[in-house]
């Protein structure tokens, strides 16, 4: 009875931590990050690209760091948008099914409306690194030592990700 106890105690307090957690990114997450930091590298150029994701000495793993961090951006961008979607759904049905819905008898509304909001929160999200990896190229060009005395080390890599949390 003891180990039966001991067992579901357990189990009940790791409930939340597994909440807290949130899932893990799916392989279209990942798919989705990979094409997504490919078309960030071309429109940052590589060096700026090495120089926003990078940490490592020479800056090589630059394209498995952003693949990391927008395939979680990703999954979490899929959460919010399943929730913006059933709240929408919820609040008018007939103009949800209407407005996302497809064919004559509307399917798939809900489904097609989280991949369009997602769709729309991923291009935002890059749109801001794109946007803030020139803006730190040009604080940095104009000022190296003030640009490294406010962001330290990995200063370029830092400069990024304040500005993105800046603008969103």
């Amino acid at each position: 009875m003891r180990k039966l106890m001991l067992v579901l105690v357990t189990a009940a307090l790791s409930l939340p931590a597994l909440a807290v957690a949130g899932s893990p990114p799916s392989a279209a997450d990942t798919a989705a990050a990979q094409k997504q930091c490919a078309s960030m590298r071309t429109a940052m150029t590589a060096p700026l690209f090495k120089a926003s994701f990078g940490t490592n000495a020479n800056k090589s793993n630059a394209f498995g760091k952003c693949v990391s961090a927008r395939a979680s951006k990703n999954a979490a961008n899929r959460a919010a948008a399943a929730s913006q979607c059933r709240s929408a759904q919820q609040a008018d049905p007939a103009g949800f099914a209407a407005k996302y819905g497809d064919g004559p008898h509307h399917k798939n509304a809900f489904v097609r409306c989280v991949h369009q909001v997602t769709q729309q929160l991923n291009a935002a999200q890059v749109n801001a690194t794109i946007n803030a990896a020139k803006q730190c190229s040009s604080e940095r060009a104009a000022n190296p030592v003030a640009f490294r005395t406010k962001y330290g080390k990995n200063a370029f890599g830092k400069c990024v990700s304040t500005k993105v949390k800046q603008s969103g």
